[in-house]
């Protein structure tokens, strides 16, 4: 009779084993200065289980979001909204975003004109910045729009695309 116990306390192991080796590791974040926004909490729970194809990741700071292994994109909101700025502006679902290319081939995109403002850092060897644009605008759309783009550019894709 004991035998069987063992057994089977051996294949619960084994399971229990297998079923995290499964689980993606927590991405490690900072929160922004205004990660305790209660917009910011509207946002969190609006973030979409995929983006560009990439599934969520739990995360360990407020406010914050991340999807792929490795991570591909993470987010974060309660950043301090951008003033005018030299950055390229583009809209995407009604968003507006500043493209921050310095990093390139990861991106630095910050909503332009909503407070408090979202920003997100894309691999885009990974995700098409403008798929994920597309995936959190519904998320993001959440927060008030207090200004917008004076003359915005065709989305990174679509850009990328007629100059080459």
């Amino acid at each position: 009779m004991f035998p069987p116990r063992r057994t089977l306390a051996a294949a619960l192991a084994l399971a229990g084993v297998i079923g995290l080796a499964g689980c993606s590791s927590t991405v490690s974040m900072t929160p922004a200065p205004d990660a305790n926004e209660a917009l910011c909490a509207d946002v969190t729970v609006r973030l979409p289980s995929t983006v560009d194809g990439q599934a969520r990741r739990w995360t360990d700071a407020q406010a914050t979001g991340a999807w792929g292994d490795p991570a591909a994109v993470l987010l974060t909101c309660g950043v301090e909204p951008p003033g005018p700025s030299t950055l390229r502006c583009i809209t995407v679902g009604g968003v507006d975003w500043l493209v921050d290319e310095s990093e390139s081939p990861r991106f630095r995109l910050t909503t332009y004109g909503r407070t408090p403002a979202v920003q997100l850092y894309v691999d885009n060897r990974l995700v098409s910045p403008n798929n994920v644009l597309d995936d959190v605008r519904n998320a993001v759309s959440q927060l008030p729009k207090t200004t917008e783009c004076t003359a915005p550019e065709a989305p990174l894709d679509e850009q990328e695309s007629t100059s080459g």
